[in-house]
């Protein structure tokens, strides 16, 4: 391997690295959020809604840099051999689920439930492809 192939592996790790990073930061507010949804549900009253629904709004911020981290990384991947990209579209729509108006609270509760099951989709793909450009230069 050249000097040039590692360099375009090692930015392919820190793209995924940075998306990881947003990945699992998402992936504790939307736990969160999820947490007090059920303390919601359960008669948890204006605070926990209030609490909730900040929990769900930091978790669209980092879902977006998730996305922008993401497509940095699928670019840095089509740069090295054997790696196209990484399919994307599929985490694209967690943060579409943008909560206003009123809504019930199971309902919320199960966007809160799919984002997650998104985050940790998205997150073993991707550190599933670094483990293997790790490898490469090791």
């Amino acid at each position: 391997m050249n000097e040039a192939e590692r360099r375009e592996i090692q930015e392919a790790i820190d793209a995924a690295d940075e998306a990881l990073y947003h990945l699992y930061s998402a992936r504790k507010y939307l736990n969160s959020a999820g947490n007090w949804g059920l303390l919601d549900i359960f008669g948890g009253g204006l605070i926990s809604g209030l609490i909730k629904h900040g929990k769900m709004s930091d978790a669209e911020n980092e879902i977006e840099k998730a996305k922008y981290a993401l497509q940095k990384f699928s670019k840095e991947l089509r740069d090295i051999s054997g790696y196209s990209s990484i399919h994307i579209d599929d985490f694209l729509t967690i943060a579409d689920f943008i909560f206003d108006g009123v809504l019930t609270d199971f309902w919320v509760q199960s966007k809160i439930n799919k984002a997650k099951d998104q985050c940790d989709e998205a997150i073993i793909q991707v550190d599933t492809i670094r483990t293997e450009l790790r490898s490469k230069i090791n």
